[in-house]
């Protein structure tokens, strides 16, 4: 028997369905491990633990927005391929989300009360880029996933030297990162304009400095 072709709605109510879990559930990930689960606990100062926490709760937002880009991309991509490597990626970001909620969690925090308004801005910039066509929208991944890689060195360096899971968690995200940006490139992912980046960048500065207060 073959596979009920889904419509635009069935792929919109999916949609809202990624949301909820993103935002407040528990999104289905690739069922990898967290790597902080074979590490033990160290010792963190209050100071290093609430550095920690609000460094954390930034990366769980900036998967909030990457989840949103993934999924507006894969909605509107024209390629059938490109959907579906948008798709996979998506998995893994989920992966990245769970972790960095734990991690949060853990630490005594709790995740960004702007999840919302971050996942919808960057969910409509997601389908935005995808109706420009597969090359452009492949290409904003790409850049994407190379501002966020740099962004995790950046973190890595914060965080205390003694939080060990914490720096587990970002260097597999990072290894994941790279990834998706190789993939997409060589994928025919074309190089974003300077102005474009520029604005990313900027975009990028406004969630984190926000996301590490709330």
């Amino acid at each position: 028997m073959s596979d009920r072709k889904t419509s635009f709605v069935d792929d919109c109510i999916e949609q809202v369905d990624q949301a909820i879990r993103t935002m407040f559930g528990k999104p289905i990930g690739s069922g990898r491990n967290n790597p902080a689960q074979a590490l033990e606990d160290t010792k963190l100062s209050a100071t290093e633990k609430a550095e920690s926490m609000c460094l954390m709760r930034v990366n769980h937002a900036g998967e909030v927005c990457a989840q949103a880009l993934y999924q507006g991309q894969a909605l509107t991509a024209r390629r059938k391929h490109v959907r579906e490597q948008m798709e996979q990626a998506a998995t893994e970001e989920n992966d990245h989300l769970v972790w960095c909620r734990q991690r949060v969690e853990d630490l005594g925090g709790h995740t960004s009360l702007l999840n919302p308004f971050w996942y919808s801005g960057s969910f409509v910039i997601g389908a935005i880029t995808g109706l420009l066509g597969d090359k452009l929208s492949l290409g904003f991944l790409a850049e994407t996933e190379d501002q966020v890689v740099k962004h995790l060195d950046r973190h890595l360096q914060r965080l205390p030297g003694s939080d060990k899971k914490s720096h587990a968690i970002l260097h597999q995200m990072k290894v994941d990162e790279t990834k998706h940006k190789a993939t997409a490139l060589h994928s025919g992912g074309a190089e974003l304009p300077e102005p474009a980046k520029r604005l990313m960048t900027l975009l990028s500065r406004i969630m984190t400095t926000t996301a590490y207060r709330l």
